[in-house]
């Protein structure tokens, strides 16, 4: 049923339906690659991109029966670029646009599903509670110190959270938001928070 979703959501595209037009062949992936990993990789598993969240779907999963069947990488392009314009909650609308949204498009078109993995354990990240927090949490929150822009969470500069509760809120998550304990040491939480609770505001 899921699959039949989407190749109709292709479908329309490919006959000129939906907003935007259809996917464009001389998308450029690697910009692509940099957009996902900024925008999306918080929310999405996509082993090419070294990304495991959680709150959206996997796209490996999402498309690696269609790559199996041959299904044109042009085909699952658009389907990539519709569910970018036309997001369900909690993916915000708009979150790239443009040629950044044709470059996405493209570049998980290429990758998801294909078992090209060069995702980094997070014990890679060490402590360092401002790489944990662009790796892992930028693509959801706005925290101005670590240059990230997400709207699927709260805005960190806004909200100023003292960090007891950004340390129990990364334990816990909550919402769509996943809880990292498990994921994440008690050492690389403990930094995060401090991250975040020394930088939101300023």
């Amino acid at each position: 049923m899921r699959r039949a979703a989407l190749l109709i959501g292709a479908a329309l595209l490919l006959a000129g339906c939906g907003t935007g037009g259809k996917a464009a062949s001389n998308a450029d992936q690697a910009t692509g690659q940099k957009l996902f990993q900024a925008k999306c990789g918080g929310c999405h598993t996509l082993a090419a991109a070294g990304s495991q969240g959680t709150v959206g779907p996997n796209l490996d999963d999402a498309f690696r029966a269609d790559k199996q069947q041959k299904f044109k990488e042009s085909t699952i392009q658009n389907v990539v670029l519709l569910q970018i314009r036309q997001p369900s909650p909690p993916m915000p609308a708009n979150l790239v646009k443009g040629e950044g949204a044709q470059d996405v498009a493209a570049y998980v078109a290429s990758v998801a599903g294909t078992g090209n993995a060069n995702a980094k354990s997070p014990s890679a990240l060490g402590t360092d509670g401002k790489k944990i927090f662009q790796t892992e949490c930028s693509s959801c929150h706005t925290l101005k110190a670590a240059g990230a822009s997400g709207t699927v969470g709260p805005n960190l500069d806004q909200l100023k959270p003292s960090q007891p509760i950004v340390q129990h809120q990364v334990e816990v998550g909550g919402g769509v938001m996943p809880a990292f304990k498990g994921k994440l040491s008690d050492e690389q939480i403990t930094a995060v928070a401090q991250f975040v609770s020394q930088n939101a505001g300023k």
